[in-house]
């Protein structure tokens, strides 16, 4: 595919999630694993740092505020009962490395803006301008229970306020001038007045004076990262976001989405080369087709079945736990509260490639649906590089199947193959989150795209 690469100007975009059993479901596991209840912050930082070694744009820590909604026997065998709260993690991994970016899930269901945007600020000045937000909206129910309230809020109006909450912050982290804070001595004059700006927010779900009494972070504001790929998913990425998260699994679908998403910006006033596509892909490398093989299948073996109904069920959002694990998805699924998106594309593969119950969540709770690449470094580099020359992604968040055993054979094997072909970076250029990505800093006040309707 050499000559292909030089058909598109650029280069793809790389990103890895850090949690030992975000990927695979029975990751922690495998005797080469660490567990989420085993991770050490030396883990993380070990990590983080074989990412950074080989020059990926940005580590994610995924987030969820509650523990798995089941029986008690049933949520034992449950690795996602344990995760460490990102925030605090982040701040860690902030002053840790030197380079990478760090993209922090916060959702805005069950946060406030103001200290969203104060916590999101300080991590960026600590950072030196690295930090990105996964802004998402709880697709969990159960997340409800814990903030004092018996049903989780309706898909649109957890949309609806997200758009809100982000409009906020934004405004706060407009607070100041990039030069406000005079910190003249003589004077005594701390900051001009003049360049301090005042929110006096008053919407339908926030009222907040401001400012923020965090001064403008070196990125303007952090990298605004997307996942939701339904109707209003979608819509708040067009309007607003600067990185999208995807979870497609044929290049065909991987297409239509980036076309969709990239011409709905237009309608908005934005240029599609302002966000960044980044699928999500599951990659198990091996020095040969039947290593790889051998590792994919010992991890497909470690999935107890009733681990993996439970799992498709809260992706699908419809208990299919008590059905015959040899029978098809039922003909009717109900649209889901949770995640419509997810469920959508799982429910479509279900029916294009007639699974049953059991080989679905074989596929599903492996990678939460993601696109699953066995291979060597070289098929795997084939697998990206189609997608990335095919215009279905502008780069990938890798999903390692294990850690550390995952980040290693993917940044030892398939970065070097990438470079090799010209569609990664050797070394960083800048040093934000921003230049990675080559999104541009917002200038101050420069106002949002308006909501449509």
């Amino acid at each position: 595919m050499q000559e292909q690469s030089r058909q598109r100007p650029g280069q793809m975009s790389l990103g890895a999630v850090l949690s030992p059993t975000t990927a695979h479901i029975a990751g922690w596991r495998h005797p080469d694993a660490v567990s989420n209840a085993g991770a050490t912050f030396d883990f993380y930082r070990h990590a983080a740092e074989t990412a950074e070694a080989a020059k990926l744009d940005f580590v994610f820590l995924a987030d969820e505020l509650c523990a798995p909604e089941a029986p008690p026997e049933l949520m034992s065998l449950d690795p996602l009962m344990y995760r460490y709260e990102p925030i605090t993690l982040t701040s860690a991994l902030a002053v840790s490395t030197q380079r990478i970016g760090i993209v922090v899930t916060q959702t805005t269901t069950y946060n406030e803006p103001y200290h969203i945007a104060r916590k999101l600020a300080s991590i960026d000045h600590l950072s030196n301008g690295r930090l990105g937000w996964n802004l998402v909206t709880s697709y969990v129910e159960a997340e409800a229970k814990n903030f004092n309230l018996s049903e989780h809020a309706r898909y649109a109006d957890r949309y609806a306020r997200a758009a809100e909450f982000f409009e906020v912050a934004a405004g706060l982290w407009d607070s100041w001038d990039d030069d406000a804070f005079v910190l003249d001595k003589e004077s005594g004059r701390y900051f001009d007045p003049a360049k301090m700006h005042q929110l006096n927010h008053k919407g339908e779900h926030f009222t907040v004076a401001g400012p923020l009494n965090v001064r403008r972070s070196p990125q303007g504001r952090p990298v605004l990262v997307q996942a939701g790929a339904s109707e209003p998913g979608l819509d708040l990425a067009a309007r607003l976001a600067e990185t999208t998260f995807t979870a497609q699994r044929t290049l065909e679908s991987g297409q239509a989405y980036y076309r969709d998403l990239k011409g709905r910006m237009v309608a908005y006033g934005r240029s599609p080369e302002s966000l960044r596509v980044i699928a999500g892909v599951f990659p198990i490398v091996g020095g040969t087709m039947e290593e790889a093989q051998r590792k994919y299948d010992e991890l497909q073996e470690l999935i107890l079945p009733q681990i993996g109904l439970a799992r498709l069920s809260q992706l699908i959002g419809f208990d299919v736990t008590e059905l015959p694990l040899d029978a098809p998805l039922p003909d009717v699924i109900p649209e889901t509260n949770s995640y419509q998106s997810r469920q959508q594309l799982i429910v479509e593969m279900a029916r294009r490639e007639n699974l049953t119950l059991r080989e679905l969540y074989l596929k599903v709770v492996t990678a939460y649906g993601h696109r699953t690449v066995v291979g060597t470094p070289e098929t795997v580099a084939d697998a990206l590089e189609e997608w990335w020359h095919g215009h279905a992604a502008d780069g990938f968040m890798v999903m390692p199947p294990t850690l550390p055993a995952g980040i290693d054979d993917f940044t030892a094997g398939v970065v070097p193959e990438l470079r090799r072909r010209g569609l990664f970076r050797d070394d960083y250029e800048g040093d934000t989150l921003r230049s990675h990505l080559g999104l541009e800093r917002p200038e101050r006040g420069a106002p949002l795209p308006p909501r449509r309707g």
